[in-house]
């Protein structure tokens, strides 16, 4: 699967990252990171401009959410017990995706996409939640920004060696996480102490 991916983004370009990153989200087997990084790495080379690949990259993810969250909201459960399986949309990643919102709420929107098998599902439960929509364009989208920005420039900076991504996935995906933990983590505090300064004065 990922040497076709590669062969697709290599003939058609933009349009082949923007189509496969709306299907990848929606749930079919298609190797999101492998893409990305892939995509980095042929800015490297200067085959692909960073402006319209990042654009691509951000506007196919953007939609695939959209999409998913759209479903999810409309038909609910019904829908993912009739079709998920073909999606790999199980009752137990779903009820994954559930466990996240109730542990960090919107974030998980933000958080899920470096989570392996959760960032599938996020938008799915958000819409069978009923998250409001404004919300969930806020965190979802901030998302998509985070993780494409992060995997076009783990191939972009790695150049030849963009494939170790591929082989190493997961770890990458949990050095991010952490990472985005650790901003979101600062971020929440600083707002916090912000107030209390201002209430302070």
């Amino acid at each position: 699967m990922e040497s076709q991916i590669i062969a697709w983004i290599t003939q058609y370009g933009y349009l082949a990252i923007f189509v496969l990153l709306i299907f990848g989200i929606v749930g079919l087997p298609v190797p999101d990171e492998t893409l990305l990084t892939f995509t980095g790495y042929l800015i490297y080379r200067r085959e692909l401009s960073m402006p319209l690949a990042f654009a691509a990259a951000v506007a196919g993810s953007a939609s695939g959410m959209t999409i998913s969250y759209t479903l999810g909201r409309s038909f609910g459960l019904a829908l993912l017990q009739r079709f998920g399986k073909h999606v790999h949309l199980t009752p137990e990643r779903l009820a994954r995706a559930h466990a996240w919102f109730e542990r960090i709420g919107h974030w998980a929107l933000t958080v899920g996409y470096f989570i392996p098998g959760v960032r599938h599902l996020t938008a799915y439960a958000a819409g069978m939640t009923e998250v409001a929509p404004h919300q969930f364009a806020l965190f979802a989208y901030s998302g998509t920004v985070m993780w494409v920005t992060a995997f076009l420039s783990l191939g972009y900076f790695l150049g030849e060696r963009w494939k170790v991504v591929e082989l190493h996935v997961e770890r990458y995906l949990v050095g991010l996480s952490i990472a985005l933990a650790v901003l979101l983590g600062g971020y929440w505090i600083w707002r916090k102490w912000g107030r209390s300064s201002n209430r302070g004065h």
